[in-house]
């Protein structure tokens, strides 16, 4: 696994041993930042379930101001790639559980432009992660969600506030999805 492009192209990153972390692959990772292309420079990036801190990481080398990573289980492995790659600077890292840690975000007051949700599969997160960001405002008004989940996992919880405007699938395994307010929605189909 490594940087794709920008000022950290070409860096590989450390994973950990085991088959806990599924890392997104490379030809994900690659669509996903062509269908974003220049909505990452500049931006406020939350990465939860941060894993390997692979998508965060991307958006740093890519333009993206700073970079919020959680992750339980792989604080310091992020924090390595992160001075690897030489963007710890524009790195914050956060362990302990994601969703204390979203509280605590949002108790805050922090908001953030771009937020990549990567949990393990079939376990539910994708779906709490969700509910957390309807009923706050850790995303940015005009924000975008994205959210990795298996290909057989396709339905919503209930959102009073957030709608998916895309979705793509990668093979047999792998959605993105990609969720904004209805209220920006909204506005800019006005």
């Amino acid at each position: 696994m490594r940087i794709i492009t920008g000022s950290a192209r070409g860096c590989r990153l450390k994973t950990p041993k085991g088959q806990d972390t599924r890392p997104t692959a490379d030809r994900v990772k690659e669509s996903l930042f062509n269908i974003l292309g220049s909505l990452v420079a500049g931006r406020h990036v939350l990465d939860i379930f941060a894993g390997t801190g692979n998508l965060g990481l991307e958006a740093l080398s890519r333009g993206a101001s700073k970079a919020v990573f959680v992750d339980q289980a792989t604080a310091p492995l992020i924090r390595e790639n992160a001075i690897h790659t030489k963007l710890l600077t524009a790195s914050e890292i956060h362990g302990g559980d994601v969703f204390a840690s979203l509280a605590r975000l949002a108790k805050t007051h922090r908001s953030f432009d771009l937020v990549f949700c990567d949990p393990p599969y079939h376990k539910g997160l994708w779906q709490r992660a969700l509910q957390v960001f309807d009923t706050t405002e850790l995303l940015a008004h005009d924000g975008i969600l994205v959210v990795e989940h298996g290909a057989d996992e396709s339905e919503l919880p209930p959102l009073s506030g957030l709608v998916c405007v895309e979705n793509r699938r990668y093979g047999h395994t792998t959605q993105l999805s990609f969720f904004q307010w209805r209220s920006y929605v909204e506005e800019d189909d006005a």
